[in-house]
């Protein structure tokens, strides 16, 4: 039945786009034919939820996306373009979405089985959704064009007119955000559907990033004070909602086989075995050697007295020690170098995203050896050992409560993947109350500090005091509030390259000037140790894993900060230039 909706729907998209016949087809569906009922509405907007892509395998919203300062690859990952392409996706999908949003929102008028709340909630939907996808082409590349109708040959202020100002596309993203929070009133309480506090979510987001980037980009302060001061107000409208709660225990949400019942989650992607998985759990713990977090990540997590490295009284110690014990992966006991007391000294976050045990080329790890596989017996009886380009495994994803074959096996894991989430919502709200000069204590006890009493760590208050390592020429309260993003999105929604340029601060991505992102995991003090292959992994000089290897630097230039128009846009469309640097 999905696979026969999505035909109908695919069919509909394409006999849409013209009035060629007078006559429908009697073995088809057209706009006339097919939006006759809410039922209908429902299937075509189900094509919706595919923009979240959840979990996935070798892409997806979490841990795949590697041109950051949080993971270390092998070699270095290049900026998504060095030259112009002649075509890319992040240009042409958001229409092709824009315009499937817009069939829907003109065809609602004319269903006369529909109330007008009816319509009113799809008009929302659609809209919310209309407006995401103009908010990502504003974010890749500025200026744009607007869209809110069905466009056909006969368009050509679109088809061949300038780009309109993003400012101006924002503006209308705002209205449209700002209608589906008023009108969406179906599915209120579930957490797998489009709702209210799903809009509000991803307005808090959206308008996040406007605020700041007005602020840091383009230096305008009413319009950054506007759009902060959206994002604080939707943020809050959840939190006085008392729908949702901090779920008890930060990993569990995102290494569950149902997220049904967790209070933290305001829409969450289910997978089940044979109908929906993903492989995300696979390429984190697989033989395939995974993309660990960075020094400079790992030094971004507090110690446990609260305080940065500069200042804290706890042991800053980074030594392993060694190991031994069979990690059943059928290669019997060997040697293995444990950090679990130098986690001990950091933010638990840390903990629950790092593994105890370091694994690199030479020293692989089998994380839960084999579980509950009859298959495996014997002789047979042996996991894949994982290797991380940093040293420091991939923990927060995995689970021990799949079998073998499916854990380790691409698009069999079922682990349920968070979409919006309270979490990042009382991050939203401290940003914007911090951006917007207006933070008390208050405003962070009932946001940042209830993130901190879930793990257990100290109160953060307005009056931190300074870090050195403080690089982005902020407040002390303001770093701290991105540091807390950091520690607490790691992995999650490519959310630290977007916040590194809406803050313009996609320079501290310069490998050569930040080198502290090319290096892992210390062994300094056990390199040499007889039963690891140190062969096969390169120690720099301080003792630290280099995960760049020989490859090329990552040299940051002001281009970057948007993606470049395709050249096969250029040709079709002279008017609509190009990009600064591009």
């Amino acid at each position: 039945m999905k696979k026969l909706a999505l035909l109908l729907i695919s069919g509909l998209m394409l006999t849409s786009c013209s009035d060629l016949l007078d006559t429908d087809p009697y073995d088809q569906f057209t706009k006339d034919n097919f939006f006759t009922s809410e039922a209908n509405v429902k299937l075509y907007a189900n094509y919706f939820y595919n923009e979240f892509a959840g979990y996935g395998s070798g892409n997806g919203d979490f841990y795949f996306n590697y041109l950051n300062d949080d993971q270390g690859t092998t070699g270095t990952t290049q900026w998504t373009y060095t030259n112009v392409p002649a075509t890319a996706g992040a240009w042409s999908t958001p229409y092709t979405e824009i315009r499937r949003a817009n069939i829907l929102i003109e065809a609602l008028p004319g269903i006369s089985s529909m109330s007008e709340s009816a319509k009113a909630n799809w008009e929302g939907i659609a809209r919310l959704y209309r407006g995401w996808q103009h908010f990502k082409l504003v974010r890749n590349y500025g200026d744009c064009y607007w869209v809110d109708k069905v466009l056909d040959v006969n368009d050509a202020d679109v088809l061949y007119g300038e780009r309109q100002s993003r400012n101006f596309v924002m503006d209308n993203v705002l209205a449209d955000l700002n209608y589906a929070c008023e009108h969406i009133t179906a599915d209120a309480d579930s957490r797998v559907a489009f709702n209210k506090y799903v809009a509000l979510a991803i307005k808090s987001r959206v308008c996040l990033f406007e605020g700041t980037y007005s602020k840091y980009v383009m230096n305008d302060k009413a319009r950054s004070d506007k759009y902060l001061t959206e994002a604080k107000n939707a943020s809050l409208e959840i939190m006085n909602s008392k729908k949702f709660a901090l779920n008890g225990d930060f990993k569990s949400n995102f290494d569950q086989l149902n997220l049904a019942g967790n209070p933290e989650m305001i829409m969450y992607k289910h997978y089940e075995l044979g109908v929906l998985a993903h492989g995300t759990v696979d390429y984190t713990c697989g033989s395939t050697q995974v993309h660990g977090i960075t020094k400079d990540a790992f030094d971004s997590y507090l110690f446990k007295d609260g305080k940065p490295k500069a200042s804290t009284t706890c042991n800053k110690s980074e030594d392993g020690k060694i190991v031994e014990f069979d990690d059943m992966s059928g290669y019997g006991v060997q040697k293995f170098i444990d950090i679990s007391d130098v986690l001990a000294q950091r933010d638990p976050r840390l903990a629950a995203q790092v593994d105890y045990i370091l694994q690199f080329p030479g020293c692989g790890y089998s994380r839960y050896g084999v579980i509950a596989d009859p298959q495996f017996t014997g002789a047979q009886r042996q996991a894949a050992q994982s290797t991380s380009a940093t040293g420091y495994g991939v923990l927060l994803f995995d689970t021990g409560v799949m079998k073998s074959s499916d854990r380790q096996s691409t698009n069999t894991n079922t682990t349920d993947a968070p979409i919006f989430w309270y979490a990042e919502v009382l991050l939203n709200y401290a940003e914007a109350c911090a951006e917007l000069g207006t933070i008390t204590d208050s405003d962070l006890d009932k946001s940042i500090n209830l993130l901190r009493d879930r793990v257990k760590m100290p109160h953060l208050a307005t009056s931190v005091a300074a870090d050195p390592a403080n690089n982005m020429n902020v407040s002390n309260i303001i770093w701290e509030v991105r540091r807390e993003r950091r520690v607490e999105m790691m992995y999650c929604l490519n959310d630290r390259y977007y916040s590194l340029q809406r803050w313009n601060k996609l320079s501290l991505l310069d490998t050569q000037k930040y080198p502290n992102q090319c290096r892992g995991a210390y062994v300094g003090n056990l390199k040499g140790t007889e039963g690891i292959d140190w062969s096969q992994v390169k120690v720099d000089e301080d003792g630290y894993i280099n995960c760049k290897g020989t490859g090329a630097e990552r040299i940051y230039d002001a281009k970057y900060l948007l993606l470049p128009i395709p050249n096969g846009q250029k040709t079709l469309n002279p008017a609509i230039g190009q990009n600064p640097g591009w």
